[in-house]
C-alpha cells in the first residue's frame, strides 16, 4: 500500500453506510456498523506504533463518531502480534461492558451492508456463534505444499475437493460473548504449548465450543489485501 496501513487508505466511491465520498476503508466499516441501532460500543484494534497507533486510528474515522453523542462509543486497544492475538485484546477490553454477544469484523472489509451486520446479529442470537460465508467459484484443491513455495517449480496435489460443500469466510463473525472470550483464552494458551496459529475466530470457537453456523455472505464484502483491492 505504498507505506500506508490499508485501513487508513483512501477510499474511492462512496461505501455502504457513508456519509461522503471521502472516507478511509477504516471509517467506512466502522460507519457501517454504527448504523446498526444494536450496535452498541465498537473497540477497535490498533498497533502499538506512535506512526499508525490510536493517534492515526482517529484521524482516519469520521469526526462525527468520536464525538459521542450518538451511536456506539468508540474505544482503542493496542492490538497483538497476529490478528488472534489482536481480537483477544479487543474482547478483554469489551469484558467490562459484559455484552450479550460479539461481532468480529477486518477492518479491511469496508464494503460491508448494514443489512449483512443485521442477518449476523439474528444469527447469533439464534445459533451462538455464526459466519457470513461465499460459495466458491472455483474448485478448490489440497496440495501437498503451500502453492507460493513452489517459486517456478509445481506442487503436487493431494485431494481433490467438491466445491458444493466448501465456502470462503467473510466477516464479521458473530459469537455469544462469555464463550468467545473464555476459547481465545484456551487458543491463547495453546499457541503458547504447542507453536500453533488460529487463523479466525470460527476456528477458535470450533476448537473450544462447538459448531458454527454459516449464513449467506456478500459478494460486495471483499477485503483489502492489494492496492488494486480499493478499485469499487
Amino acid at each position: 500500500m505504498q507505506g500506508v496501513k490499508k485501513e487508513y487508505c483512501l477510499l474511492p466511491g462512496k461505501a455502504a453506510g457513508a456519509a461522503d465520498d471521502n472516507l478511509t476503508v477504516l471509517g467506512a466499516a466502522v460507519s457501517a456498523f454504527a448504523a446498526v441501532p444494536e450496535i452498541t460500543t465498537i473497540v477497535i484494534a490498533v498497533p502499538a506504533d506512535p506512526i499508525n497507533g490510536e493517534a492515526a486510528a482517529r484521524k482516519a474515522l469520521p469526526p462525527e463518531l468520536l464525538a459521542g453523542e450518538k451511536g456506539p462509543a468508540i474505544l482503542f486497544v493496542n492490538g497483538g502480534r497476529a490478528r488472534r492475538a489482536s481480537v483477544f485484546n479487543a474482547l478483554s477490553l469489551l469484558a467490562a461492558y459484559a455484552p450479550g454477544f460479539v461481532l468480529i469484523h477486518d477492518g479491511a472489509r469496508p464494503w460491508v451492508s448494514p443489512s449483512l451486520i443485521q442477518r449476523v446479529i439474528a444469527g447469533v442470537k439464534k445459533y451462538r456463534a455464526v459466519i457470513p460465508l461465499l460459495p466458491l467459484t472455483e474448485t478448490p484443491k489440497e496440495t501437498d505444499a503451500p502453492l507460493d513455495s513452489a517459486g517456478t517449480d509445481a506442487v503436487f496435489i493431494k485431494r481433490h475437493i467438491k466445491r458444493a460443500f466448501m465456502g470462503a469466510a467473510q466477516t464479521p463473525q458473530g459469537f455469544a460473548f462469555p464463550e468467545i472470550l473464555a476459547a481465545h483464552e484456551q487458543a491463547a494458551e495453546q499457541e503458547k504449548s504447542l507453536h500453533i496459529e488460529f487463523t479466525d475466530d470460527a476456528e477458535v470457537w470450533a476448537s473450544f465450543c462447538g459448531p458454527v453456523a454459516a449464513i449467506p455472505g456478500e459478494s460486495e464484502n471483499r477485503k483489502i489485501t492489494f492496492p488494486e483491492d480499493l478499485v469499487c
